[in-house]
């Protein structure tokens, strides 16, 4: 490869005159040139959105995935260019431990089957959280990400080129404007010789000549000065409006991210609608259950805080159940005044505190006493008595 020394002179002199510019600016020995207003509000501007979108993102990526561990081995994984190994996140392990210890109890027993309900809409819950987290990082994180990574950076590498040909700008115009002082002093200074024939005087007027001809080389610049000065202020006028086409653009990153905030807001009221309803259906699931479940060691008298949920509307309703038959089993039942197994067809909610609630496919005790209806049954599970629907049970051998 060639070394072009001329090049690297010029380019070592260009950095330090850049040097010496914004020191003596620093110091206030130097005139700076100011850029518009309008330029200087659309810098803040850029500042302004760099800012707060990274902390946005920042406070997402948070929302999104509270654990830092895991947020620094998505990082990882992301800069090593593979791909996030998947993972059951914190709803799903809750789900998988209630189904297991649901089998673990039975799913005959209602403690059992209440597990299993709970864990399968625990997973639900998992499942959802999983779509709205890819769904926010694509329409939400990844454009927000590539503003910072991209087009700021492009902002940047311009905003660095305008500062560097401002300061050659203001290098310029204090080189001529040395220059013309310069050569202002030589044309005030007088290079007759003086009168007398003193040594001091002789030696004064050799140091003159000497100054004389050194405020000359100043005044031989001034040309060169100017001709610098125009080449500076052209580079720096094109730069400026590069810049400023560029930061004019951050109205339209703004419309971009409004949409993608739009997107945003989307999915996560989608994904808070889908786990209200959820909720909603396990807890009319859990309403069938018996009291069992309330708090034993409240204390009599003592009432729980409830929560007021807003009533949903079912996707669809149970199918009717089937008119009561009359069937021998059930004739002999009424008549010795026995007990039977009898298996839930149906899930069935108590009216009142003296029915019994049922959950599909369980198996409990009935017996008919003497006076109810004939619609009607006496329903045991464990120390829960209460009256059950007939049209509900099937009764076993």
């Amino acid at each position: 490869m060639e070394f072009n020394v001329r090049r690297l002179a010029a380019d070592a002199g260009t950095f330090l005159s850049r040097a010496v510019q914004f020191t003596e600016e620093k110091f206030g020995q130097a005139e700076k040139t100011e850029l518009d207003a309008h330029l200087e509000t659309l810098l803040s501007r850029a500042e302004s959105t760099k800012h707060w979108t990274e902390k946005i993102m920042k406070q997402t990526e948070v929302l999104l995935q509270p654990n830092p561990n895991v947020r620094m081995e998505e990082f990882l994984y992301e800069m090593l260019d593979k791909k996030v190994p998947m993972r059951a996140n914190n709803h799903e392990l809750l789900g998988e431990s209630m189904i297991d210890s649901g089998h673990e109890f039975g799913p005959g027993t209602a403690y059992g089957s209440a597990l299993i309900k709970c864990g399968e809409t625990e997973k639900l819950l998992g499942s959802a959280e999983k779509e709205f987290i890819q769904s926010s990082a694509i329409n939400f994180l990844t454009p927000f990400r590539n503003y910072i990574e991209g087009d700021f950076k492009t902002i940047s590498k311009e905003r660095k080129l305008l500062q560097n040909k401002r300061l050659d700008l203001d290098a310029a115009k204090n080189k001529l404007k040395k220059a013309r002082v310069a050569d202002a002093r030589s044309a005030e200074l007088n290079s007759s010789p003086p009168l007398g024939e003193e040594y001091v005087a002789h030696f004064s007027y050799m140091l003159s000549i000497l100054h004389v001809r050194w405020l000359k080389l100043w005044a031989e610049e001034v040309q060169q000065a100017e001709t610098e000065l125009r080449i500076a202020q052209s580079e720096f006028d094109r730069q400026a409006e590069i810049t400023r086409l560029l930061l004019e653009g951050i109205s339209s990153t703004h419309a971009h991210h409004l949409r993608c905030l739009n997107d945003f807001v989307d999915a996560q009221a989608a994904y808070y609608a889908h786990c209200y309803q959820y909720m909603i259906d396990l807890k009319k699931q859990l309403g069938s259950f018996p009291s069992t479940f309330s708090n034993n060691n409240q204390p009599a008298g003592s009432s729980s805080a409830s929560i007021s949920v807003p009533t949903a509307q079912p996707a669809a309703s149970l199918p009717a159940p089937p008119p009561s038959q009359t069937s021998p089993a059930l004739n002999e039942l009424r008549s010795t005044s026995g007990t039977r197994k009898a298996r839930v067809l149906y899930d069935y909610d108590a009216a009142s505190s003296s029915e019994l609630s049922l959950l599909a496919d369980e198996v409990i005790t009935v017996s008919s006493v003497p006076g109810m209806d004939s619609d009607w049954l006496m329903g045991q599970r464990g120390n829960q008595k209460g009256k059950v629907p007939i049209t509900y049970l099937e009764l076993l051998n």
